[in-house]
C-alpha cells in the first residue's frame, strides 16, 4: 500500500475546494509544509519565491487542523504589516472557511465591526490582524485579548523579512512573547517570506529560546529568465532640480526617463519605484502629462503612504483586474505581497542600496509560466565640469548598480540588523503592559519584557535605570506604590490614552486635502498652506480654495500649476558591507556588462578612468579642497563608527558611501590622527560622544546613559573590522 500524499492528509473539504480550483498538483512549498506542519508541533520558517503558493502551504494544514479542532477558542492568527494584505489574504480564505463553517475575521481599524462582534461572542477559526491591533486588544480590551489569544494552535506570520529589523519588528516580538505569557499552551509559530537573508536569524526570531528546533523550508522553485537593462541619464549643465510641475518638460535626467518609461511602459501592467514621495509625485504627473499631450488615455498613477486608502485601492484593484493597462508609481507601498496580480516590468528609478528590496520587486514580475522577469533600472548621473569633485567623477550610481545586479545574480540577501529603537520598544512596552495587567513590579516586567528574544540584551541595572529615569517628577511616566507595583504616573496615563500609542511609529500631525468631498490624502503640516496655495498631489496640481486650521482639512480645486509638497524625510537605506566591496570589484573589472546602455557604458567607463587615476587600488586618501576623503571600502554601520572615531579627536567628519569625509584635514593629518587610535576602543567609551541618539518615537524619555550603552551594544560587532582600518592606514605610505 502506497503511502499518503500530502494532498491525502488534507480535510476532505479543503481537498475539495483545490478540486473546485482547477489546480492539476500541489507546488513543491506546499507539499513539504503540509508534510512538516501536520507531523509535528515544531515553529516552521517557510521561505519561497513570491508567487510559490506560500500563503496556501501554510493555511491548509492549519486550516485542516483546526477543522478537527473540538475544543473552543480561536485557532489560528494571522498577522500582517499591511491592512491591504490582510484584506488580500481574508478574500482568499473566506470561500475554503466558508466551506468548512468556520470564521475567518478581518481585525483592523478598517475593517467591519459585526464579525469582530460575533468572534468575540464565539472564538473560533482565523483572525487575520496587524501588531498595532494586537496593542490595542492589550490595551483596551485585555479581557477580549485574553479569550482570543489564550487558546491559540498557530500563530501565522506573514512577510517575516518586514519584522525581523526596526521598530515593529521589536513591537511584533515583545506582543508575541505577551501571547505567550497568557496561553494556556504556546501557540507554534509559523514564518512566510520570500526574502530570508539568513534562515538562521530568522528561526531565531521566531523561537529565541531553540531555534534549532525550528523547521525550515526552503523551496526555489522554478526562477524565471530575467530581462534586463541599466539606463544612465546625465544632468544638464547647471540643472537645479526644482519643485514645480509645470516644469515637466524642462530639459534634464527625470524627463528623459519619463520619455522612456512612456514610450515602453504603455499597454501593460508595470511597477515603477521611485524613490522619495516626491519622487513619485513628479514622476507620476510627467507620465500622465505626456498622455494629456498626446491625447492618450492615462494609464499612470502615484501609489504612496500619503493618498487616501480609497485612491490606493482603486489603483491596486486596477492593477489585478487587468482590464486597462495600468503603470503604479510607487515609494515602497507595493514592495511586500499586496495581490495586485501579475506585472509585466518593473522598474526603478536610482540605484540600488538594498538586495532585499531589489528581490521584492523584482518578485513582481515573471509570475506567470512563460514569462521573463524584467527590470529596468534608470540613473540621474551628474554633468561632469572642472568643479566636479571625486565622489561625482566615480559614477557612484552606476557602479552600485552593477554592484546590485551581480549580488542578486549570486542570490545575495542582507541580513538583518538590529535596529536603534530598542530602548523606545522596552518603555512602550512597560506603560501598555501596566495598562493591560493594572501595574506589575519591577522583576516582573522585566521578566516578561526582557526574556530570551531581541530585549535579552537590556540588563536588569539598565532596565532600573530606564525606571527610575521615567518615574522622575520631570517625565512622570510612572510612579511605584508602596508595595512595590509600579503604576502610570501622570504624562504616562496622557501617553497610553492617545490612538497613535497603539503604534510604534511616529504618525505626523498632516492636512487633509479634500477635493469635491473627496479625501485626496494628508501632507505635513510643515508646508505652509493658504488659499490660493498651489500643490501638486495625486499625479495631479491642486489650488486650495479655503483651509480649516483647526479641522486641519484643505479643500482643493483642480489647477495648471502647481508645487510638489514636502514630505517627511524617507529613511536611509544603509549600504552593506558586501554591496560596497562588490563595487570595489566593478571598479576592478574590465567586463562591460551586457544589459548597460550606451549612456551607462559611458558612465562605467568613466567611474573606472576615476578610480585608476585616484589610485583607489592601493591608496586609501583623497583630497578634495581642504577636506580628505578616506575610502574604507565597508558599509554605511563601519563607516558610521568610523567617522565617531574621527569625532572624538575634535575633526568634523561626514559619512559616504564608501567611506569617510573628514573635514579639513589632509591625508598625513588624518593618518596622524588614526595612527593616534593604534586600535578601536571599546565602544561604551566613546559613547557619550556620540551625538542624535534620540531617533525612536519614546527615546526623548529615555536617559542619556541607557542610550549610550545600546548604542555600545549594538555596534561592538564592529570593532574588529575598524581595527582591520586602522591597521590598513598605519602600514600605508602617503
Amino acid at each position: 500500500m502506497s503511502s499518503p500524499t500530502s494532498f491525502d492528509l488534507l480535510d476532505t473539504k479543503i481537498q475539495r475546494w483545490i478540486r473546485n480550483q482547477g489546480w492539476k498538483e500541489l507546488r513543491p512549498v506546499q507539499d513539504q509544509s503540509i508534510r512538516a506542519i501536520l507531523s509535528s508541533q515544531s515553529d516552521i520558517l517557510i521561505t519561497a519565491t513570491t508567487a510559490a503558493g506560500k500563503t496556501e502551504a501554510a493555511f491548509f494544514p492549519l486550516l485542516s487542523l483546526a477543522a478537527a479542532r473540538e475544543e473552543p477558542g480561536l485557532s489560528i492568527l494571522y498577522i500582517s504589516p499591511l491592512k491591504a494584505l490582510i484584506n488580500d489574504q481574508h478574500r482568499r480564505l473566506e470561500t475554503i472557511c466558508d466551506d468548512l463553517e468556520m470564521p475567518a475575521v478581518r481585525w483592523h481599524g478598517d475593517a467591519p465591526q459585526g464579525a469582530k462582534n460575533r468572534l468575540m461572542k464565539r472564538p473560533k477559526g482565523v483572525a487575520l490582524i496587524t501588531p498595532e491591533s494586537i496593542e490595542a486588544l492589550f490595551l483596551r480590551r485585555p479581557n477580549v485579548a485574553h479569550q482570543l489569544f489564550g487558546k491559540l494552535d498557530a500563530i501565522l506570520i506573514d512577510e517575516l523579512h518586514a519584522f525581523l529589523q526596526g521598530a515593529r519588528g521589536l513591537h511584533l516580538a515583545s506582543l508575541l512573547q505577551r501571547i505567550d505569557a497568557i496561553s494556556q499552551r504556546r501557540a507554534r509559530r509559523i514564518g512566510l517570506s520570500a526574502t530570508i537573508g539568513s534562515p538562521e536569524l530568522a528561526a531565531k526570531w521566531l523561537c529565541a529560546t531553540n531555534p534549532e528546533s525550528v523547521e525550515i523550508i526552503e523551496a526555489q522553485g522554478a526562477k524565471p529568465e530575467l530581462k534586463l537593462q541599466i539606463r544612465s541619464y546625465f544632468e544638464p549643465p547647471e540643472k537645479d532640480a526644482g519643485d514645480r510641475l509645470d516644469e515637466a518638460d524642462s530639459p534634464d535626467a527625470l524627463s528623459d526617463i519619463c520619455d522612456h518609461l512612456f514610450e515602453r511602459l504603455r499597454g501593460n501592467n508595470n511597477l515603477v519605484f521611485a524613490g522619495s514621495r516626491k519622487n513619485v509625485e513628479a514622476t507620476s504627473y510627467r507620465l500622465s502629462k505626456r498622455a494629456e499631450v498626446d491625447g492618450l488615455p492615462n494609464e499612470f498613477f502615484p501609489h504612496h503612504g500619503n493618498l487616501s486608502k480609497n485612491l490606493r485601492e482603486d489603483l491596486e484593484v486596477r492593477l489585478k483586474e487587468g482590464k486597462l493597462p495600468t503603470t503604479a508609481v510607487a515609494t515602497t507601498t507595493l514592495e511586500l505581497g499586496i495581490d495586485i496580480g501579475s506585472v509585466a516590468s518593473v522598474a526603478q528609478i536610482g540605484a540600488p542600496r538594498s538586495l532585499a528590496s531589489l528581490r521584492q520587486r523584482l518578485g513582481r514580475s515573471g509570475r506567470r509560466d512563460g514569462t521573463a522577469a524584467i527590470l529596468r533600472i534608470y540613473l540621474r548621473e551628474s554633468h561632469l565640469s572642472a568643479v566636479n569633485g571625486p565622489m561625482d567623477r566615480l559614477r557612484l550610481s552606476t557602479v552600485r548598480a552593477c554592484a546590485a545586479i551581480n549580488l542578486l545574480l549570486n542570490n545575495f540577501v542582507e541580513p538583518p540588523t538590529s535596529g536603534d529603537a530598542l530602548g523606545t520598544v522596552v518603555l512602550h512596552q512597560i506603560l501598555s503592559l501596566i495598562v493591560e495587567r493594572g501595574g506589575m513590579t519591577p522583576q516582573k516586567l522585566y521578566g516578561l519584557i526582557c526574556s530570551p528574544g531581541p530585549f535579552s540584551t537590556v540588563s536588569s541595572s539598565e532596565f532600573a535605570i530606564l525606571l527610575r529615569h521615567a518615574a522622575e517628577p520631570d517625565a512622570a511616566l510612572i510612579e511605584q506604590a508602596p508595595d512595590g507595583t509600579i503604576m502610570l504616573g501622570r504624562m504616562g496615563e496622557i501617553i497610553t490614552q492617545k490612538r497613535d500609542f497603539y503604534a510604534i511609529f511616529d504618525t505626523a500631525d498632516e492636512w487633509r486635502l479634500v477635493a469635491g468631498g473627496r479625501q485626496l490624502g494628508t501632507i505635513p503640516l510643515s508646508n505652509a498652506i493658504g488659499t490660493g496655495t498651489v500643490i501638486g498631489f495625486a499625479g495631479k496640481r491642486w489650488r486650495v480654495v479655503s483651509v480649516d486650521d483647526r479641522a486641519k482639512v484643505v479643500d482643493v480645486i483642480s489647477h495648471p500649476a502647481g508645487v510638489i509638497p514636502n514630505f517627511d524625510r524617507t529613511g536611509y537605506e544603509e549600504l552593506h558591507d558586501k554591496l560596497v566591496a562588490q563595487m570595489r570589484v566593478v571598479y576592478e573589472s574590465e567586463d562591460v556588462p551586457i544589459y548597460l546602455d550606451d549612456n551607462a557604458q559611458i558612465a562605467l567607463k568613466e567611474g573606472r578612468q576615476a578610480y585608476r587615476k585616484l589610485a583607489l587600488r592601493k591608496a586609501c586618501f583623497v583630497p578634495e579642497g581642504r577636506d580628505t576623503h578616506l575610502f574604507t571600502w565597508r558599509g554605511t554601520a563601519v563607516n558610521g563608527v568610523m567617522a565617531i572615531l574621527g569625532m572624538t579627536a575634535g575633526v568634523e567628519c561626514e559619512v559616504h558611501d564608501l567611506g569617510v569625509t573628514f573635514c579639513d584635514c589632509n591625508g598625513a593629518d588624518v593618518q596622524a590622527l588614526l595612527n593616534k587610535l593604534g586600535i578601536c576602543p571599546p565602544l561604551s567609551e566613546i559613547a557619550p560622544l556620540v551625538e542624535n541618539l534620540r531617533t525612536a518615537k519614546y527615546d526623548e524619555y529615555l536617559p542619556d546613559e541607557l542610550l549610550q550603552s545600546l548604542w555600545a551594544k549594538r555596534n561592538e560587532h564592529i570593532r574588529p573590522s575598524i581595527d582591520k582600518i586602522l591597521s590598513e592606514v598605519q602600514n600605508l605610505s602617503l
